[in-house]
This record gives C-alpha cells, sequence and structure tokens, in this order.
C-alpha cells in the first residue's frame, strides 16, 4: 500500500545496489528493498550513499562503465570493503530490453541494474591501482593525440591557403612535442612499477610488438597472463562470433572488446606480418588457402595476443626457436 514501510532485508538475503552514474548524480535503486535515492556524484553524496549502505548486509554494488565518472565512486565503495561489478554499458541495454524495457530514464536504469546484478550475479571487477590507473589516462591520452595528428594532417594536405596551412603546421609541430612528451611519461611511469617492467620486457621480446603497442597492451589488458587464451581474446574482441541457425552455417566475424587493445594489435600485426617468422609463415598458409587479406590480419592479430598471453603468464621471453 502507498506509505506502507518496506521490510529491510534479512542478512540471509543479498541487496543489490544499481547506481546509474552522471557526471553530477549517482541514481541508486536497492533490491529488493525497492528503494531509490539520489546523491550528488562528490564527496558529500559518497558519504550519504554509505552511510546508507553500511545499514544493509551482503550489498552488491553494478555499475556502468562512463569513461571516468564512476571511477570515484568505485574506488570509494572498494575501500569501504564493498564489492562493485562495473558492466559494459551495452549489455546492460540489451538485459533493458530483454525484460521489455524501452524506456530510459537514470531511475529506471538504477533499477535494472540492480535487477541484472541479481538475475546474472556478475563477478567483482578488480579496482585498478593508482599506477595503473595513471597508465591507462596517459596510454589514452596518447592514442587522441595520434588520432589528433592524423587529422592535422590530412586537413594540411587538403588546405590550400598558405595562410591556414602555416597554422595547421605551427598545430602538427605542438601536436607532435605533446606525443612525445606522452611517450616519455608513459615509459617512466612503466620503469617505476617492477611488474610493469616484466610484463613489458616480455611483449617487447615478442617480434612485431613495439614500445607503444605494448604500453596500449599494459594498460588495456590488466588480465593479460591471467586468463585462458579464449578469454584474452574475447577480451580483446578477435573471437570470431558463431552466426548458426538451423542448416544455415553463418559467417563468423569479430564483435565487441576493447577497441584500444585491438586498435594496437592491429599495428602490431602488421609489423608482425613481415618481421615475426612463426607468424609470417603462418599468413602465408593462409593466403596460400584463399583467405582474405582482412581475415589474415585478424588472425595474426589473435595469434599475438594468445601468443602475449602466455608468455606473461609464464614469465618468459618469445624465441624464434619454439622451446
Amino acid at each position: 500500500m502507498q506509505g506502507k514501510a518496506l521490510p529491510e532485508p534479512t542478512a540471509m538475503t543479498p541487496v543489490y545496489a544499481g547506481i546509474d552514474v552522471s557526471k553530477a548524480f549517482l541514481d541508486v535503486y536497492l533490491h529488493p528493498c525497492g528503494e531509490t535515492l539520489r546523491v550528488t556524484n562528490d564527496a558529500h553524496g559518497m558519504r550519504r550513499l554509505k552511510r546508507r549502505l553500511a545499514s544493509l548486509d551482503g550489498v552488491r554494488v553494478i555499475m556502468e562503465a562512463t569513461g571516468k565518472y564512476h571511477r570515484a565512486a568505485w574506488r570509494s565503495l572498494a575501500a569501504d570493503g564493498l564489492t562493485v561489478t562495473i558492466t559494459d554499458p551495452l549489455r546492460a541495454r540489451l538485459f533493458a530490453k530483454a525484460c521489455g524495457y524501452l524506456a530510459k530514464t537514470d531511475r529506471l536504469d538504477a533499477r535494472l541494474l540492480a535487477l541484472m546484478g541479481e538475475a546474472l550475479k556478475p563477478a567483482a571487477t578488480a579496482l585498478p591501482g593508482p599506477a595503473m590507473e595513471a597508465l591507462q589516462e596517459l596510454v589514452n591520452a596518447q592514442a587522441a593525440a595520434k588520432a589528433e595528428a592524423t587529422a592535422l594532417a590530412n586537413r594540411h594536405a587538403a588546405a590550400e591557403t598558405a595562410f591556414l596551412r602555416a597554422e595547421l603546421t605551427r598545430l602538427q609541430a605542438v601536436t607532435e612535442r605533446h606525443i612525445q612528451r606522452l611517450d616519455t611519461e608513459i615509459e617512466r611511469r612503466i620503469r617505476a612499477d617492477p611488474e610493469l617492467v616484466r610484463r613489458q620486457t616480455v611483449l617487447l621480446s615478442i617480434a612485431g610488438i613495439g614500445r607503444v603497442s605494448a604500453a596500449a597492451l599494459i594498460a588495456g589488458l590488466v588480465e593479460l597472463g591471467a586468463c585462458s587464451g579464449k578469454q584474452i581474446t574475447m577480451l580483446a574482441g578477435l573471437a570470431p562470433i558463431a552466426d548458426d541457425s538451423g542448416e544455415r552455417n553463418g559467417h563468423r566475424a569479430i564483435k565487441g572488446g576493447r577497441k584500444a587493445v585491438r586498435n594496437a594489435l592491429y599495428m602490431a600485426a602488421l609489423s608482425a606480418r613481415r618481421f615475426n617468422p612463426d607468424l609470417a609463415t603462418f599468413a602465408d598458409r593462409l593466403q596460400s588457402n584463399g583467405k582474405k587479406a582482412k581475415v589474415i590480419l585478424v588472425a595474426v592479430m589473435r595469434k599475438l595476443v594468445v601468443l602475449a598471453n602466455t608468455l606473461v603468464a609464464q614469465n618468459r621471453l618469445w624465441n624464434p626457436i619454439a622451446p
């Protein structure tokens, strides 16, 4: 009935807290309590949220990845010992559609995240350390700067006015210096952490993987060396997804995964196709079997990430002559 107080869950009943994150607010839904809460996405709001969650037992928090706005809440809740799962926004949206919800509001998204947590029980997401988080931010900035440099080069090539060409030349020089400073800082931060140095050394031993690609793999695939070959290819978005129905055998294609990691592997595969003897032989064999160029390159990318995962797990360097 309206106005009737909802009972608190017992100690045996897990509580799923779905949190929809925006720049200004955190919209919270507690299931099965049926309680909604909106707090500001700042230190004051976090204190209010944690006071409410502290009164409940067995709380599991589910949030969408938002790029950066969820990170402070994630760190704060994890520091208090709460189990936090960061889920892919696409997965959350598909779950909402599967439940028959087409509308999208902050309160509804928070409720559906809580329901998804109860239905799917996703595993907790490991919180990256401060060093890894800083490295990830720098690597993302480096990728963005390189994309900007490419765009400036294209604009410079198309420009006809002398003044505009001079301005674009100046911007290109500034961007190039910015990229070089980012390269230096990324290398410094990797060198400051023995575990990151170990990973970089292993990755750089593989013919085809350079420093930029190695940094992208270190920052973008924290799970490298800690999961199976199939799992690492799924995370990188390089696993061929089946599309079969009845008697139809559909075309298998890659989809999903982490775009930044896949971009880095693309550049590494272009180099490995030429300079890595094993992968060059593998690619030539696929070519002789009539495979298309893109299919061959994706296969080389998949081989590269599985090889990197294996070597990091075994803590050994790549050897052109297999042991």
